[in-house]
């Protein structure tokens, strides 16, 4: 049989790094913590390394009153995305289980993420935003909606167009992200501004499964009472008709994060009668989904750029 010409995932990183990756995967989930700081470590010299020529940086911009609602600004040197005047905007949002996290867990992660974008013309922006329990939900979305009015407001003195606005979240940062996208009732209006979302791993449904190791966070943000939980997860209000959205699972996840994607995948699918963008990324794990972005490695970038470039 024919070998694909397109790259696998992972083959083309450093070979410590892939036989990190596969020695995690398989056990990915029991020990999750663990499992996040190994990536962290195996990524994070290797993207000491990497490009970012032609990028200026911008760090904590406030876009809020509280010491957690600030961003860094990415802004590219070359000429804008599509050959517009101006380039779309890319709004990075992390994760951290709604308790823990931040735009920088290391020196390199999740700046990679900006590099990447703003490398291919977008202007970028790295997001905190306040942690649980002094939030509690829908305060993340909230922050989000808050992000996003500051690019709308201030995306054009840095080379944006504040009409072209994607928002890409990860994890808990994903959650956020789709409460902020779909959930009138938490975040009564969205900008018409903003173009698209991206969730990756995104927690979508609150659990408090045993198997969840993450459940302790899950109740500091969503509360006590379990019986919320299905109102306040974002899936429950995924039926919007027309924003695009682009869903990403990792191979390896935190338990039924690839689940409740697949979920969103279905509801959505269901409420449009056309499936929208679903990326299932072999070999990487929850962490290195987003950890590989500015390396050799473009798999999933492409794929984000395709879905901006198409519009779904």
């Amino acid at each position: 049989m024919q070998r694909p010409t397109a790259p696998f995932p992972l083959e083309q990183a450093p070979e410590e790094i892939r036989r990190t990756m596969a020695a995690i995967g398989p056990v990915w989930g029991v020990n999750t913590r663990k499992h996040v700081e190994m990536t962290v470590a195996a990524y994070t010299p290797h993207l000491a390394r990497s490009p970012k020529d032609g990028v200026r940086v911008t760090r904590d911009v406030p876009y809020g009153a509280h010491l957690r609602q600030v961003l860094d600004v990415f802004r590219p040197a070359a000429a804008p995305f599509g050959g517009a005047r101006a380039a779309p905007v890319m709004i990075f949002v992390h994760g951290g289980a709604f308790v823990r996290g931040d735009k920088r867990v290391s020196e390199e992660i999740y700046d990679n993420v900006l590099y990447y974008f703003a490398r291919n013309g977008f202007l970028g922006l790295n997001a905190e935003y306040r942690l649980a329990p002094e939030a509690r939900f829908p305060d993340g979305a909230r922050d989000v909606a808050a992000a996003v009015a500051w690019a709308e407001r201030h995306a054009a003195e840095h080379g944006g167009d504040p009409s072209r606005i994607y928002v890409f979240g990860h994890s808990a940062g994903g959650t956020h992200v789709a409460t902020f996208a779909f959930d009138r009732g938490a975040v009564p209006e969205r900008p018409q501004a903003v173009a698209g979302v991206i969730l990756a791993s995104a927690r979508v449904r609150a659990d408090v499964l045993p198997d969840n190791p993450n459940a302790d966070a899950v109740r500091a943000y969503f509360g006590d009472d379990a019986s919320l939980y299905h109102q306040r997860s974002p899936v429950t209000h995924a039926a919007d008709p027309d924003l695009p959205v682009m869903i990403v699972v990792a191979e390896y996840e935190n338990p039924y994060l690839d689940v409740y994607g697949a979920e969103l995948l279905h509801r959505l699918s269901g409420a449009r009668r056309r499936a929208p963008r679903f990326v299932r990324l072999t070999r990487h794990n929850h962490i290195s989904l987003v950890a590989h972005f500015n390396t050799e490695e473009e798999i999933l970038g492409r794929e984000i750029l395709d879905f901006v470039a198409r519009g779904s």
